[in-house]
């Protein structure tokens, strides 16, 4: 299947989990991949194995995603695909929560994903797709993760009003919700293994299905967002749980 042949996909956070699996997906499907994270040595590495473009960028910052867009620009022209996958996941409770702490989420999976899609669209074709990553925390209410679910339920708005105020470009956006996802995300949450695995073993009796998804399994969603076969799908959210919203 080439559904992407001769289109040229861009993905933030494409130097590993969801991001980097997308990438993965897509070059195979025939698109050529720019992808952009913060770690230069794990984009030196991925795009070596891969074959990807890399640029390093930290999205919470406006300009590093306008310097991103200049180096896409002159490096591979124009753009067809987006995924609008950086994003960060820390929890706190209400009581605990700084200024600090809240800017940092903020800054990454809002701000950071809102200016990536509006210094993008100089550089993205008419009939193109975007693609947001939010999360089933959107309609759902976890203690300690207050802000990263606000974060998350602001994103699935803006793909709704990106949607309307891309339309007369005929440029599709859309949402993907993962629910529990296996990425490296969880080693860094600054758990002891024993706790991680306590966590994670509650989490897992939430969900019907019986097993965490895979970054695989979100790819295929967005690849299925950013492809033709979405035609006709427009301001939606794709979510893939395991059941957990639904059961």
């Amino acid at each position: 299947m080439n559904r992407f042949e001769g289109k040229t996909a861009v993905i933030t956070g494409g130097n590993s989990g969801i991001g980097l699996a997308t990438a993965i997906r897509l070059k195979k499907e025939g698109a050529r991949v720019v992808i952009v994270g913060r770690d230069p040595k794990t984009l030196a590495a991925e795009a070596s194995a891969h074959g990807f473009v890399a640029i390093q960028a930290d999205v919470g910052k406006v300009a590093d995603i306008e310097r991103m867009y200049a180096e896409i620009a002159a490096k591979v022209g124009r753009i067809d695909v987006l995924f609008a996958n950086a994003g960060v996941y820390r929890s706190a409770p209400l009581a605990d929560t700084t200024e600090e702490f809240f800017d940092d989420i903020v800054d990454i999976n809002l701000k950071g994903l809102y200016f990536t899609v509006q210094k993008a669209l100089p550089h993205l074709n008419d009939g193109g797709a975007i693609v947001l990553n939010s999360s089933t925390v959107n309609t759902k209410g976890w203690p300690g993760i207050g802000i990263y679910s606000a974060t998350k339920a602001a994103v699935r708005s803006l793909a709704r009003t990106f949607a309307a105020e891309l339309l007369p470009r005929k440029i599709r956006v859309n949402a993907v919700s993962p629910g529990a996802t296996f990425t490296p995300i969880f080693g860094r949450l600054g758990l002891s293994e024993a706790e991680l695995n306590a966590t994670a073993e509650a989490l897992l009796k939430t969900v019907p299905i019986g097993r965490f998804a895979t970054a695989d399994d979100i790819a295929a969603g967005v690849a299925y967002l950013a492809s033709d076969d979405a035609a006709y799908v427009l301001g939606a959210e794709l979510t893939i749980d395991g059941g957990i919203g639904q059961i």
